[in-house]
């Protein structure tokens, strides 16, 4: 699977240790940045870069690690076309691609372990969309992007 990762200074070690991992499992990786752990990036421009990726079909799905996810979360899913889901945990990794999916994984470095992240993100890669009347939900948010009433 093609792959694009980013991180906030927040989650560059987290990142690092991702990359390594998904290659190791035999995904295509890109780097998208940053590598330094000084406050000297926006997530914002991270967020839009990775999603920009996955919307324009450089990128099969997209990883972004922040300090807690929240903003990034938020920031992801202002791109059109883009589902992020912020998991804290197994139950929510297997939600968000199972029911919603996600196209964007966020991990929050300051709650989780490496190993935490390691489990989740192999279970939100594994996790396949179940379709169903999950699509049907799906379908209203994309409506709902286009700024079309609903119902």
């Amino acid at each position: 699977m093609r792959i694009a990762i980013a991180a906030d200074h927040n989650g560059v070690a987290l990142k690092a240790g991702l990359i390594t991992w998904l290659r190791a499992q035999g995904h295509q990786v890109e780097d998208r940045g940053t590598d330094s752990d000084a406050l000297v990036v926006d997530y914002p421009l991270l967020c839009a870069d990775i999603c920009r990726r996955v919307v324009d079909g450089q990128a099969d799905r997209a990883i972004m690690v922040g300090g807690s996810g929240m903003g990034e979360t938020v920031a992801c899913n202002k791109v059109r076309g883009i589902r992020a889901g912020l998991c804290t945990d197994l139950f929510h990794a297997r939600i968000s691609r199972a029911n919603n999916d996600a196209n964007v994984l966020v991990l929050g470095a300051k709650v989780l372990a490496a190993e935490q992240a390691r489990e989740i993100t192999e279970l939100w890669l594994d996790t396949r969309f179940t379709g169903g009347p999950h699509q049907r939900r799906l379908d209203q948010i994309a409506a709902l992007e286009r700024g079309e009433p609903l119902g």
